[in-house]
């Protein structure tokens, strides 16, 4: 693959003449971005939310499974927040003949299966580190170029349904990765490797679908050293708004890791569940959680779009998540926990769909979109790193076992990340 130093954006990327509308997304392209977050996301989501926790606990004792757990997803979600934005950048400049997405989009996918495998297979947490540190880079790899394909290709007046139908996505491949948990609860190598394949197909339906070409010759400098370093950051002063929303973005996280990296741990610890019932129950409060996610998604989205408002939505989607991590972490049954993951699902189908329309208004350079989201996916990236090395000390508050402290932490990370995109000021 040719790395542009000087490469002009084509007419895919660029915006539409002045004066003329631009026309709608096409529904296959549509439907390929669905699909192709969805595949994405189930490759890695059904590890964090429960085979990664049930392989660390074949390999290691039950005294040291939380920390083990917490060293392998730090570890990779560490080296998927560096892999992010840098991953975009390089997109961006990308003359392959092939376009500037696509060969990511697939190339990175097909490197994430890789590192599953190395996980599926591996015997020491050594092993388990390195294939799911592989798994995460090449992922977000393609994450990087799947999410630049919508300010790239959607038209703005479109960008919050697309967003909801899109982000909504999320949610259903914790449904898909929990159920196919539990089909192949008796083989841990499948239950790894089968959500992998399944991602690398839908990726690549999006790969044939979608309108790709070379970056343009003269928009970017070579990529330095210089250029590497840039690639994380976004000056604060020259660009507030997107800072403020990557505060917010980087906050809201921080509340919905705690729920998707320790749950398995809570129903097993607090609610007593063994390790053969609990990819079962991770399946039903899943489904709950995703029902209601899907209806905050797309109602939040057609409202924001029709309103042509965002953070009032992005404020109460906030709140709701940050009640719900109260709920969880009062919760003594599995029926409690439940309604809570009920509420925190609309809050977050509400969230992802808004915010995501958010972020492509505050993007600081249209030619760097994939760099640009790179950057705000290091909120996203960076507490699946910090939540798991905070947790042990906030499990350990008064002997051990504390998930009410966890849980109200995320409660009050979620409150400051909707009070923080308040402080934008180019979007209502």
């Amino acid at each position: 693959m040719a790395l542009s130093h000087d490469a002009p954006l084509d007419e895919t990327t660029s915006p539409s003449s002045a004066g003329n509308p631009e026309p709608s997304a096409p529904a296959k392209l549509v439907l390929g971005l669905v699909l192709g977050q969805f595949g994405a996301y189930l490759a890695v989501l059904t590890p964090v939310m429960v085979t990664l926790a049930l392989r660390v606990a074949q390999i290691v004792p039950e005294a040291d499974r939380g920390a083990a757990l917490g060293q392998v997803l730090s570890v990779g979600a560490l080296l998927a927040m560096l892999g992010n934005p840098v991953f975009g950048a390089l997109s961006d400049r990308t003359t392959s003949r092939y376009g500037r997405r696509r060969p990511w989009l697939v190339g990175g996918m097909v490197a994430g299966f890789a590192g599953l495998l190395v996980v599926a297979l591996g015997s020491n947490v050594l092993t388990l580190m390195a294939g799911w540190a592989l798994a995460q880079l090449g992922i977000n790899a393609s994450l990087a170029a799947l999410t630049a394909t919508i300010p790239d290709l959607v038209p703005p007046r479109q960008q919050a349904r697309v967003s909801g139908l899109v982000g909504s996505t999320v949610s259903l491949s914790m449904i898909g990765g929990s159920a196919l948990a539990q089909l192949f609860s008796g083989s841990m190598a499948l239950a790894f490797l089968v959500p992998g394949a399944i991602g690398i197909a839908l990726v690549g339906y999006l790969a044939t679908v979608m309108k790709d070409r070379p970056a343009r010759a003269g928009a970017f400098e070579p990529y330095s050293v210089r250029e590497f370093l840039r690639s994380f950051w976004v000056s604060p002063r020259k660009h507030p708004d997107f800072a403020w929303n990557f505060a917010g973005r980087f906050l809201v996280f921080t509340g919905a890791s705690c729920v998707t990296s320790y749950q398995v741990y809570f129903l097993m610890d607090r609610l007593g569940y063994s390790d053969s019932q609990v990819t079962g129950k991770v399946l039903v409060g899943t489904l709950a959680m995703v029902a209601s996610t899907v209806v905050g998604s797309l109602v939040g989205g057609l409202l924001s779009d029709r309103s042509g408002r965002r953070k009032p939505y992005v404020l109460g989607s906030s709140l709701v998540m940050a009640v719900s991590l109260a709920l969880i972490a009062s919760a003594q049954t599995f029926g409690m926990y439940v309604l809570a993951l009920v509420v925190f699902g609309l809050g977050e189908g509400l969230y992802l769909s808004v915010d995501m329309a958010l972020a492509a208004a505050v993007l600081p350079n249209p030619d760097e979109s994939a760099k640009d989201m790179g950057v705000l996916n290091i909120g996203n990236a960076l507490p699946q790193s910090l939540v798991p090395i905070l947790a042990p000390a906030l499990l350990a508050i008064g002997g051990g076992g504390n998930y009410g402290a966890l849980f109200l932490f995320g409660a009050i990370a979620a409150v400051l990340g909707a009070l923080a995109v308040q402080f934008v000021r180019s979007v209502k």
